[in-house]
């Protein structure tokens, strides 16, 4: 919703001030230069980046349209969760964890949970570490240092392709002096024509200006900024996975590992410590 309001705000103000000021609306139609620079600029992304990025191109511009899910109530829907695994472990030892990690879509304890079980990358990283702690995996530095090194290999994967974007806008303002430049030529092969005809002329070629800066500065690189906000809210979600599994793993009882937990968390997200033991307080027993 944020997205569509900033758009309508950009397109209000941008063409709304210029009508303002006894601007026509007609000169600003140069659909060919649209095609100059939106064509050589996707050009150009599938140029400069490989096959994995253009496939995650579309998912990176619905996530910039929907905007991060995570909010205090999913919040605290995952610390609930990460409360009675932990809880399970603790009371009836990590093996009891084993039917629940191999089969997430089946378990009673995970499904109890949907918000948590719609993000597939999530639900595979709390059970791929529960799985390395049934195993009989404990030492907490060795553990810690593989998710850092899972929780960065994420980043990069999801970070190139808001950097990929944020390049396109950043390439675009050049690409609208090309379309300019080349309606300044076009300008000049009718030289010969009225002032009236020439002022047209030239006014359509700057528009080519005006296009790239716009739809660079305007549009696509707020775009690529969102999505760049949306991919850092997943890793701050597994983030909050990481600290109560590491606490679990230094002997923490499970709510003090929950808080470990809640204490990784941005403030804007952050549950209180009484809204996570009241919730924490209302779970029914692990069974």
């Amino acid at each position: 919703m944020g997205l569509i309001i900033g758009i309508i705000v950009v397109f209000a103000c941008t063409l709304g001030g210029y009508v303002a000021m006894g601007g026509k609306l007609a000169v600003l139609w140069q659909p060919f230069e649209l095609v100059i620079i939106g064509g050589a600029a996707v050009g150009a992304y599938i140029i400069g980046n490989p096959g994995a990025i253009l496939k995650a191109t579309g998912g990176a511009f619905k996530k910039a349209m929907s905007g991060s899910r995570y909010s205090k109530k999913s919040y605290i829907e995952l610390l609930s969760l990460l409360y009675q695994v932990l809880k399970l472990a603790k009371t009836k030892g990590a093996l009891a964890l084993e039917a629940h990690v191999e089969n997430p879509d089946q378990s009673s304890l995970f499904t109890a949970y949907p918000e948590f079980m719609k993000d597939k990358a999530a639900v595979a990283f709390l059970c791929d570490y529960l799985r390395m702690i049934t195993l009989g995996v404990e030492n907490p530095h060795e553990v810690e240092a593989l998710m850092d090194e899972e929780l960065e290999t994420h980043h990069h994967e999801h970070e190139s392709v808001a950097a990929a974007l944020q390049t396109m806008a950043d390439g675009m303002p050049a690409l609208g002096i090309v379309a300019a430049v080349l309606g300044v030529i076009k300008t000049m092969g009718s030289i010969t024509e009225p002032p009236e005809v020439l002022g047209k002329l030239i006014g359509g070629a700057l528009v080519g200006t005006f296009l790239g800066v716009w739809m660079s500065y305007g549009f696509l690189a707020p775009i690529a900024n969102k999505a760049k906000t949306g991919y850092e809210a997943e890793g701050k979600y597994m983030l909050c996975i990481k600290a109560a599994l590491l606490a679990h793993l230094n002997d923490c009882a499970p709510a003090v590992s929950v808080e470990f937990a809640r204490k990784s968390l941005l403030s804007h997200d952050r549950p209180t410590f009484y809204e996570v033991e009241e919730a924490v307080q209302a779970l029914p027993p692990v069974g």
